[in-house]
């Protein structure tokens, strides 16, 4: 990738991006350290088939099944919902479905708005700010822990086993993070069942679809996914989105001008950032043709969702940020029957959140030269380390 930042992650992927899809919008990539070789997927057309095509299988525990690893994920972790296929995959997200739902988030707006006051507050009019650590990251963590019914008193460690779970490079303290995380939940849902109460772990637990419901493994798995997801794509998303603003003069003068356009404008911020780079791990369980590349058996592959949303062939100018684009069909939060569940949450965090950032503080700015901020140092997600603002 081009520009490394000072700790090496990238600063700008596109052009390496469109580099590779000029060559071809599937590419056959080699394998790293450890990994195995496979394929990338950076058009757009090919990334949607391949988000939606059941050959592609999500069974991380069926691939890996029988090869020596190191790592020590704990299952809860390692195999969520988004790491299975259907029936079984179907049976879980309808149970989750019953319990996720927009009335749900609907019922969170007044929550979100006050724990983004309340952080807001926190910040010097005329100093300076770290919009990451100061607004993008406790909120989404203090809404998903509202949502899921996890205790005030117990927040700051669920948010620090969150940050340990991606912290790149560090294996074991991954692993040592997913037992935390897990045993953590364990112990919340037996509580929740002796003293139940009206939080989305309550649905969950209560959720039927005729005789079928969740079993204890199940509930525990999914809780982990809500946590860890919930928090992650709204932190990206703000920061990218705030950074993109603050770096494109004109549309954030309209914004600012229209607050109640912020709404309309996330499809576009979504496509131009997209806060998860690649999607989650995919494998062809049978041969599989994307665009006009033949793709074995048996083999990863890798969908960029980020090059996919900068595809020409489908946003016109898409390194430019505009507004006025028709970018609904992006793919920040997937496509197909792993599309993310939380999407509804998520934009309506960004969106209250942009709009009282963008009110409050109307001469908010970088308060560092663009090329000094600092990237995540991951795959999977994109998204800046901090982005220190001068309000």
């Amino acid at each position: 990738m081009n520009q490394p930042t000072g700790d090496g992650s990238p600063r700008d992927p596109y052009a390496a991006y469109a580099g590779v899809r000029a060559a071809g919008p599937v590419q056959a990539v080699p394998a790293g350290p450890g990994g195995h070789s496979g394929y990338l997927v950076t058009g757009y057309a090919e990334a949607r088939q391949a988000l939606a095509d059941p050959r592609l299988s999500k069974d991380t525990a069926a691939f890996f099944a029988g090869r020596d690893s190191p790592r020590r994920l704990h299952p809860a972790v390692a195999h969520t919902m988004l790491a299975t296929d259907p029936p079984h995959h179907t049976r879980l997200r309808r149970l989750v479905t019953k319990a996720f739902s927009t009335g749900a988030v609907a019922g969170l707006r007044p929550f979100i708005q006050q724990t983004t006051d309340t952080l807001l507050d926190r910040w010097p009019v005329g100093g300076e700010a770290d919009l990451v650590a100061d607004l993008a990251v406790p909120l989404p963590v203090a809404v998903i822990c509202e949502l899921l019914g996890v205790p005030a008193a117990d927040r700051a460690q669920v948010r620090r086993w969150s940050d340990e779970l991606f912290a790149a490079g560090a294996p074991g303290r991954v692993d040592a993070a997913s037992h935390a995380v897990a045993g953590y939940l364990t112990d919340l849902v037996a509580a929740r069942r002796l003293r139940p109460g009206n939080a989305l772990l309550d649905r969950l637990i209560a959720a039927r679809d005729g005789e079928d419901r969740l079993d204890e493994e199940e509930l525990v798995s999914l809780a982990a996914l809500l946590l860890v997801a919930g928090h992650e794509t709204t932190t990206n998303h703000l920061g990218n989105a705030v950074l993109a603003l603050l770096l494109h003069p004109t549309e954030l003068a309209r914004l600012r001008a229209d607050p109640d356009a912020i709404a309309t404008a996330l499809d576009e911020l979504l496509r131009f950032d997209s806060p998860v780079s690649t999607a989650t791990f995919r494998f062809s369980t049978e041969p599989v043709t994307l665009g006009d590349t033949e793709i074995p058996a048996g083999v990863p592959v890798l969908v960029a969702l980020g090059a996919a949303n900068r595809d020409p062939g489908r946003f016109p100018s898409p390194d430019l940020l505009d507004l006025d684009r028709e970018a609904a069909g992006h793919l920040a939060f997937g496509h197909g029957i792993h599309r993310c569940l939380g999407a509804p949450l998520a934009r309506a965090e960004a969106e209250i959140a942009l709009r009282a950032v963008l009110t409050r503080f109307p001469r908010l700015r970088l308060a560092v030269p663009a090329d000094q901020v600092r990237w995540r140092h991951t795959r999977l997600v994109r998204g800046p380390v901090s982005l220190p603002v001068l309000t």
